[in-house]
């Protein structure tokens, strides 16, 4: 788990609330990102296929990153006005809803990050982990 996780390290600058398009950008950020689209949503994924986030689920007021559950908790307790788990069994499996309008770049990077690790290969990961400490 990427230490800013663990150690509760977010960043709280509420100077800038994120957009779709700031969304779409940050999630384009990291090492071989790429958009695609399933259900009609704009996606998010990694080399080799992962879904890491989505935008516009379930309306375009919110985006979603894919995080384990305890993760999950981990943002949703620290920011509960920003994160909240997606309805159902995909939010019990570690999917979280972003409310954009409450969300600002330095809240919503660690847990795209977080995301991001989780759904990209192994080595990929453990580089980029590598890199941020």
């Amino acid at each position: 788990m990427l230490s800013f996780v663990r150690n509760k390290r977010f960043v709280r600058d509420r100077s800038c609330l994120v957009t779709a398009d700031q969304f779409r950008r940050l999630a384009l950020s990291f090492p071989e990102a790429f958009a695609s689209s399933h259900v009609n949503h704009p996606d998010f994924r990694v080399r080799g296929g992962k879904i890491f986030a989505t935008l516009a689920y379930p309306d375009k007021k919110w985006g979603m990153v894919k995080l384990t559950p305890e993760q999950q908790e981990e943002f949703v307790r620290a920011e509960p006005k920003v994160f909240e788990p997606v309805k159902g069994g995909w939010g019990r499996g570690g999917a979280t809803s972003v409310h954009l309008k409450a969300a600002t770049n330095g809240i919503l990077r660690p847990a795209m990050a977080a995301a991001w690790c989780i759904a990209a290969p192994k080595k990929l990961a453990r580089e980029f982990e590598a890199k941020m400490k």
